[in-house]
């Protein structure tokens, strides 16, 4: 695994590319922890994202940037990535597997744990797997990656089932046949042609079989190998509430063991608007989530960051 880093200031993020070791690069821009930068001490904690589903994540790159500088300023070290196919990394879409984003992810994580010297106790930092939308169906892959690290998780309007964001995708092809007038049995004739082997083509992107596949079958569900969870959702409401299906899984994984917190905040759903939108509110409550001491999982959330 080869990484080529600029020469640039420590605090200023650092794109670079990563070798897959088989021909490919994936970009990545690196958020050096401030305090650590300094020299004064080491980072604290690390965290990785776990980017959303296709055009989702292009319309939240600014708010992931905004957050991940945010994070950098608080001490941690940051590390964001794109995929197989997306961005300006190798391949395109219709190259992905939803395997070789899991290789993806375990890749980028090899990276940061190479990094993650020992403290004075003797630990690594604590590791946060920081899943916006879909991307959090990516963060089982690293629960049997890195066996002898505690994992946090730091959840951005998460989906637990890949099946809704197929759903939700296949739904973009029906609205535009629609328009056209083609929509009846749109998303079987989908189907059938994924099941032939035959990619599928959704609002620009082309949809591999491989991909799909491991989509819908991908879930995130309750592990002992996770510690604290940060589970964060946005609406426009002030006085909005989980909903039953998020409040559920909260419940699932405190049975589990987890120390889990959970908030709405107030802000737009910047992955779906029409222009680009930002939520500072989740930031803040992100920071205040990451930042906490050990009753982590009983104070409000948003009541720290507020």
């Amino acid at each position: 695994m080869a990484a080529s880093t600029p020469s640039t200031p420590a605090t200023a993020p650092v794109p670079f590319f990563l070798d897959d070791g088989a021909g490919g690069q994936r970009l990545c821009v690196h958020y050096p922890p401030a305090a650590a930068a300094t020299g004064e001490t080491a980072p604290r904690g690390q965290i990785l994202l776990l980017p959303p589903f296709a055009e989702e994540m292009n319309k939240s790159r600014r708010m992931t940037a905004l957050a991940a500088r945010a994070f950098a300023a608080a001490g941690f070290e940051v590390l964001t990535i794109d995929l197989l196919g997306c961005g300006d990394s190798s391949g395109d879409f219709g190259d992905a597997a939803w395997g070789l984003w899991q290789d993806d992810v375990r890749l980028a994580l090899d990276w940061l744990d190479a990094r993650a010297l020992p403290g004075t106790d003797g630990m690594k930092p604590p590791l946060w797997l920081w899943g916006l939308r879909a991307g959090a169906l990516l963060a089982p892959a690293a629960f049997e990656a890195l066996t002898d690290r505690p994992l946090n998780l730091l959840l951005w309007q998460p989906l637990t089932a890949g099946k809704l964001q197929l759903q939700q995708f296949m739904r973009l092809r029906v609205a535009a046949d629609l328009i056209g007038g083609q929509a009846k049995g749109a998303v079987q004739a989908m189907r059938d042609q994924l099941a032939r082997g035959e990619p599928v083509e959704i609002a620009g992107y082309l949809l591999a079989p491989a991909l799909a596949e491991g989509l819908e079958s991908a879930q995130l569900k309750p592990s002992a190998r996770v510690r604290r969870i940060a589970w964060l959702e946005l609406s426009t409401r002030e006085d909005a509430t989980l909903t039953p299906a998020a409040t559920m899984a909260v419940d699932a994984w405190t049975a589990q063991g987890a120390a889990v917190r959970a908030a709405v905040c107030q802000g737009p759903s910047f992955w779906a608007a029409i222009e680009i939108e930002e939520a500072p509110r989740l930031i803040e409550a992100s920071l205040a989530a990451l930042t906490a001491d050990a009753d982590f999982a009983t104070r409000p959330v948003e009541a720290e960051a507020a």
